[in-house]
C-alpha cells in the first residue's frame, strides 16, 4: 500500500511535468474529494495508507487533470459567493472576478431590495442570480439563457439550495416579452472570434464556445443590449455587466443613449476594467 503523502507528492510532480497550473491545489482538491476530507486534513494523515479503490479513483481523476480538464468539470461542482454550483461543460466555470460584480450588486440590494425584480441574462450556471437570491431571499429573480442544458443545470443548484427562482429559455431579452426589472446582471459572451483562437486549452478545449464568443468583435451582445434593455427596465433600474478588459471605451460609446443617467467603469483586483454599471432615468 502507498502512503497518502507519497501519493500526493508524486501526483503534484506529475501534474507539474504536464505543465498544469496550480498543480498542488489541483492534486489536493482531487485527493480530498476522493477521501472526503478537507484539503488541510490531508496533511494530518500523511502516513496513512490508501486503499486500492481510493488509489484507483484518484488516479482516474489525476489523469483527467493532466490532460488540462479543469477541476470544476472533473468534480461537477464549483464554489461561488457561498454557493456550491452544479457545473458541467454546458456552462462556463464561474470566475473569482464575477464575485466582485456580485458583491457590487449586493451593496445596492442591501439598501433597496423589497419588491424588486432582478433578471440574470446569459445566466449559464446561474452563479449571479442564484447567489443573490440566497443572500436576499425576498428578491424576485428570473434567470434566462439560450441553452436549455445550462438552465437545467442551474435548476439543479436552485433545488439543492431551496432557492425559488423563475427560468426563461431564449435568446437574450427575447423571452421576457413585456416584463420589466429593477436590476439586471449579465455576463454575456464577449470574446472576439480572433481572441478565441488564442485561448488556453483549459478554456478552449472544455468550456462552451457559445458562452464565450460574442461575435467577430466581441461587442455584439452589448450592442443588442443597448438597443433592447431600456424597454425592459423600470425607472431608476440598474444594470451590471461583465466586460472584457479592453472594452470599456467601446461600451461608453455603445451605451450613448441619454436615457442612461449614470455610467461607470469598474475594475477588478488587478486594476483592469472588467465591469460596466448603468442606471436608467
Amino acid at each position: 500500500m502507498k502512503l497518502l503523502g507519497e501519493v500526493l507528492n508524486l501526483s503534484i510532480q506529475y501534474l507539474k511535468e504536464k505543465n498544469i497550473a496550480s498543480s498542488r491545489l489541483v492534486a489536493e482538491t482531487l485527493l480530498s474529494h476522493v477521501l472526503d476530507l478537507k484539503r488541510m486534513d490531508l496533511y494530518l494523515r500523511f502516513e496513512c495508507p490508501l486503499e486500492e479503490k481510493e488509489l484507483s479513483a484518484f488516479r482516474s481523476l489525476i489523469k483527467k487533470a493532466s490532460l488540462g480538464e479543469p477541476v470544476e468539470y472533473i468534480l461537477s461542482t464549483a464554489s461561488f459567493y457561498g454557493l456550491n454550483l452544479e457545473i458541467s461543460p454546458h456552462v462556463l466555470i464561474p470566475r473569482p472576478e464575477t464575485e466582485i460584480l456580485v458583491d457590487f450588486v449586493a451593496k445596492f440590494l442591501e439598501q433597496d431590495v423589497e419588491g424588486k425584480v432582478l433578471l440574470d441574462l446569459c445566466s449559464g450556471s446561474g452563479c449571479m442570480g442564484l447567489s443573490l437570491k440566497k443572500k436576499f431571499p425576498s428578491l424576485s429573480v428570473t434567470l434566462s439563457d439560450i441553452s436549455p442544458d445550462a438552465l437545467s443545470l442551474s435548476k439543479k443548484t436552485a433545488e439543492k439550495n431551496n432557492l425559488d427562482v423563475s427560468y426563461l429559455q431564449g435568446d437574450l431579452l427575447s423571452p421576457f416579452a413585456s416584463k420589466k426589472a429593477d436590476y439586471v446582471v449579465c455576463n454575456p459572451p464577449y470574446i472576439s472570434e480572433p481572441e478565441y483562437e488564442s485561448l488556453d486549452v483549459s478554456v478552449k478545449g472544455y468550456e462552451p464556445k457559445l458562452a464565450l464568443v460574442g461575435g467577430e468583435t466581441g461587442l455584439e451582445f452589448y450592442q443588442r443590449l443597448a438597443l433592447d434593455l431600456p424597454a425592459h427596465l423600470n425607472p431608476k433600474a440598474k444594470v451590471f455587466l461583465e466586460i472584457g478588459m479592453t472594452q470599456g471605451e467601446a461600451l461608453n460609446k455603445i451605451f450613448s443613449n441619454p436615457c442612461w443617467v449614470k455610467k461607470e467603469l469598474r475594475q477588478d483586483w488587478s486594476g483592469k476594467d472588467r465591469f460596466f454599471f448603468l442606471e436608467i432615468e
